[in-house]
């Protein structure tokens, strides 16, 4: 039972843990914090949270679990902002997308590696924001990645851990840098391609005509560009190390694929995306579509 779970950014992602967790009874109290009064607002009405701060050290006060839910670029200003304030028994974890990132900052306010600290990462979500988008249902059969160092007590992982498996999320350990290497080719650059990609179409001169014959695919395919630019703005500049290796790799794959083209190559051509159908068909395997 989690005495006092602190949400510090009530969105999506912190709305959905209170609710999964409230739904389980298994959590006593939450304290939702954030700077807009409104979403905050919203959040209580519909019972997300059972009250409300604007001041992180107010928020943290008697705690047992504390979930950081803000964006890559406010992570240390949070961070800075509870310090001091924690509870002796409280385990505090987050759920950015780029966890060198967060190691970083939380050394620099610390100057250590804290043991109550817990590095993680729910890889569950979608194109919309706000607390209104919450769902208690959005971890369930999906992965949550933990990426403790040698510093994390055991208890505090386990906490953490336990937490996570009764929003009912399958929970896999990591270390830092194989997590910002595998999001960076399964994350990062989707959303960085589709991006580009409407960006891309929207600057051509028959944009309008583009769009309104665009088909199913192009909708499938770029669903994730209407994700939260600023968000995904700080994650990529996180995880740019990564994210460079893998946006190089793509391009040098392209210009392969434009070779092919240009050549006539119709075999090449057919092998590449035979070898793409079968993987894609591999991972789809036993997925239910429905649920992204």
């Amino acid at each position: 039972m989690i005495e006092k779970l602190a949400i510090i950014g009530v969105g999506l992602i912190g709305g959905s843990v209170a609710m999964a967790l409230k739904e389980e009874g298994v959590v006593k109290e939450v304290v939702g914090c954030g700077r807009g009064k409104a979403n905050l607002e919203k959040a209580q009405a519909r019972g997300v949270i059972d009250h409300f701060t604007h001041d992180v050290g107010e928020a943290v006060k008697g705690a047992d679990m504390v979930l950081l839910a803000v964006p890559l670029g406010a992570m240390r200003d949070t961070l800075h902002a509870m310090r001091g304030e924690l509870a002796d028994n409280a385990v505090v974890t987050d759920a950015g997308s780029v966890k060198s990132s967060v190691v970083d900052d939380v050394k620099a306010v610390f100057q250590k590696m804290p043991d109550f600290f817990v590095p993680g990462h729910p890889i569950a979500g979608t194109e919309r924001s706000g607390v209104e988008a919450a769902f208690a249902e959005l971890y369930r059969n999906r992965r949550v990645i933990l990426t403790p160092l040698p510093e994390t007590s055991a208890d505090a992982l386990n906490r953490v851990d336990k937490m996570w498996r009764q929003c009912g999320a399958e929970v896999t350990h990591m270390s830092v840098d194989h997590h910002d290497e595998v999001l960076a080719a399964t994350s990062h650059l989707p959303h960085m391609l589709a991006f580009t990609l409407v960006d891309s179409l929207a600057r051509m001169k028959e944009n309008d005509e583009i769009f309104r014959f665009a088909a199913g695919g192009f909708r499938d395919f770029t669903r994730i560009a209407s994700s939260n630019p600023v968000m995904w703005r700080d994650i990529c500049v996180a995880n740019q190390k990564s994210l460079n290796g893998m946006l190089t790799r793509f391009a040098n794959e392209l210009h392969e694929l434009a070779a092919l083209l240009q050549s006539g190559d119709e075999e090449g051509l057919l092998e590449v995306f035979e070898r793409a159908k079968q993987a894609r068909d591999r991972y789809v395997d036993g997925i239910n579509l429905e649920q992204y």
